[in-house]
């Protein structure tokens, strides 16, 4: 399966936890946290489906993750935790959430992506799905 159609599947949340300041960071897209694009307009919550098919694999979307962004993989770490799926006309949509690992948020990492992180505080504008993703990260997150 090509990148393009492994990211029409899947998309991603990157974010940077420091457990000395709590400060809880997100990767922001300009009006998205989600990489590589932004949910469709139609999607919506729901359970993970029955069957998992491989174009869903966590570890196959995270090897493309570093492919297209250039990131090392050292610094990344998917949360097995976090599994979210979304509706959408063209199907489901599995939202993955990997962290960085590095002591500070790599900001040099994700500003060819044209990225920047900020902490929910200043996340006004995105989409009401987006901050609702965000709310379960940082519950995932403060409560593990």
């Amino acid at each position: 399966m090509n990148t393009q159609t492994l990211f029409d599947r899947n998309r991603v949340i990157l974010s940077h936890f420091d457990s000395y300041s709590t400060a809880l960071v997100f990767a922001r897209y300009g009006a998205s946290i989600l990489s590589s694009a932004p949910l469709p307009e139609s999607a919506a919550p729901m359970p993970a489906p029955g069957d998992e098919a491989e174009h869903y694999d966590p570890a196959a979307v995270l090897d493309a993750l570093v492919v297209q962004a250039g990131i090392e993989a050292a610094q990344l770490k998917l949360d097995d935790e976090f599994n979210v799926w979304m509706s959408s006309d063209s199907g489901p949509i599995r939202i993955h959430l990997v962290r960085f690992t590095t002591l500070d948020a790599p900001r040099q990492a994700i500003e060819p992506l044209g990225g920047v992180f900020k902490p929910i505080s200043e996340m006004r504008g995105l989409p009401m799905v987006e901050l609702n993703l965000m709310r379960q990260v940082f519950d995932l997150t403060m409560g593990g």
